[in-house]
């Protein structure tokens, strides 16, 4: 049973930035394709952005492109999203998901294939 700890939240100004950490334990994490989605209370989830089991392939929503950085450090279990120029309509409850994946070709699974890992980390950026 996978076991997460989600960090690196808080709060800032505009144009600041933050880095977020989601470690796993418990699981392959090698085989998993991982992504961080946004979702505030009462509304749907949205992808920000999504990276392959190996790191080689990414993807972003347009809304954070140039902006945000997704990584992962395999050896260590984190993944991480690098938050730069940070905007006040970033602000919302952020979350690590991972999608199992074969090991081979890098591809990035569809977002409903995604199941949120740990508790979520709260990002408010203020005017």
């Amino acid at each position: 049973q996978v076991q997460a700890v989600t960090s690196g939240g808080g709060s800032v100004q505009t144009g600041g930035s933050l880095r977020l950490s989601c470690t796993a334990s418990g699981v392959p994490f090698d085989a998993y394709a991982l992504a961080w989605f946004r979702q505030a209370p009462g509304k749907e989830r949205e992808g920000v952005a999504c990276i392959s089991w190996s790191g080689a392939e990414t993807y972003y929503v347009d809304s954070v492109k140039g902006r945000f950085t997704i990584s992962r450090d395999n050896p260590k279990n984190t993944l991480y999203l690098q938050m730069d120029s940070l905007k006040p309509e970033d602000t919302d409850m952020y979350y690590c998901a991972a999608a199992r994946v074969v090991q081979g070709p890098d591809l990035l699974p569809p977002p409903a294939d995604y199941v949120y890992w740990g508790q979520g980390t709260q990002v408010t950026v203020s005017p």
